[in-house]
């Protein structure tokens, strides 16, 4: 029988695919239960689907993290830490806009965007326009989000349909509980995952990176396989606050970049204490470069 420390150093060297076979496995297990008692009460029968590999085991780990007490990052260091974490799209990013009735959004960031004579926005829509000149992600890019300059997201979903990151939204009623639940969830079963504060304090992300680009649709199925494991283990019938994944898509859309996700730590969120990294009880890590630097990313088969 193995120590469990040598447990969860073997739980943290398992790539992606053994890991999610591992979480199916698991689903697959709790659906038969489920299903069992469904038929005892008289209620209609759920589908369950096979898992792609056989069921292992894992040592849980509690949702917390150790943290130096501080991180001497210079700003060069932080940006690259950031980019090495929110790696989306980087020939083209989501900027944000407001309207001066009220209207917000984020479109794609265009060099040549309300120059006369090759921006005619808004009769012609962006996606049609020949003129566009998307720019790119640089590091003056997110030093001008960290600083406030720029409000800026990423595209998760790359042209080659992989990722590096999946997020989780939560948003409505209960999002506290629900966010939190599915990070305990994750952490649980080997999987580090950071919660966020999101912009608006109405909601929260939850992010899971990887330290090499999986298939969008691999990603996608470990956070329907963490969602379902978390209703499970939380006694809870439903995620209500879940809204969606990151990546939304498996493969690309025609034509478009799939869903955006806003990127966190932008200035003026963070110093209403949104935006930012939190722990289990909601409370702001106290230097977020230092819990940055702290994040695991899930190893993926090279």
């Amino acid at each position: 029988m193995n120590h469990p420390d040598q447990d969860r150093s073997i739980a943290r060297a398992e790539d992606i695919e053994t890991r999610l076979a591992r979480l199916e496995a698991e689903c697959l297990k709790l659906q038969r239960e489920n299903a069992t008692l469904r038929k005892q009460l008289g209620l209609e029968p759920q589908v369950v689907h096979e898992p792609l590999l056989p069921q292992a085991t894992l040592e849980p780990e509690p949702f917390s993290v150790s943290l130096p007490a501080k991180v001497g990052l210079d700003t060069d260091a932080k940006i690259q830490l950031f980019r090495s974490l929110f790696r989306g799209r980087e020939d083209v990013y989501p900027i944000r806009w407001e309207s001066r009735n009220g209207r917000s959004g984020y479109s794609p960031a265009c060099d040549n965007e309300w120059i006369t004579g090759l921006c005619e926005k808004p009769r012609i829509k962006c996606s049609d326009c020949n003129n566009r000149k998307l720019l790119t992600i640089t590091d003056q890019t997110i030093y001008d989000h960290l600083s406030g300059r720029k409000v800026i997201g990423t595209y998760a979903l790359l042209t080659d349909d992989t990722c590096w990151f999946l997020a989780v939204d939560f948003d409505g009623d209960h999002w506290q509980e629900d966010a939190t639940a599915f990070v305990r969830t994750a952490t649980q079963h080997g999987i580090p995952a950071s919660l966020e504060i999101s912009r608006s304090g109405d909601g929260a992300h939850v992010w899971i990176f990887f330290n090499n680009p999986v298939a969008a649709s691999m990603a996608r199925r470990l956070g329907t396989a963490l969602i379902t494991l978390t209703c499970n283990s939380e006694r809870l019938l439903s995620l209500q606050s879940y809204d969606r994944l990151f990546p939304n898509q498996d493969s690309m859309p025609k034509g478009g970049f799939g869903n955006l996700i806003a990127l966190p730590l932008q200035k003026a969120p963070r110093e209403k204490g949104c935006s930012v990294f939190v722990d289990e009880s909601l409370t702001p890590y106290p230097d977020q470069w230092a819990y940055l630097a702290s994040v695991q990313q899930v190893t993926c088969a090279a």
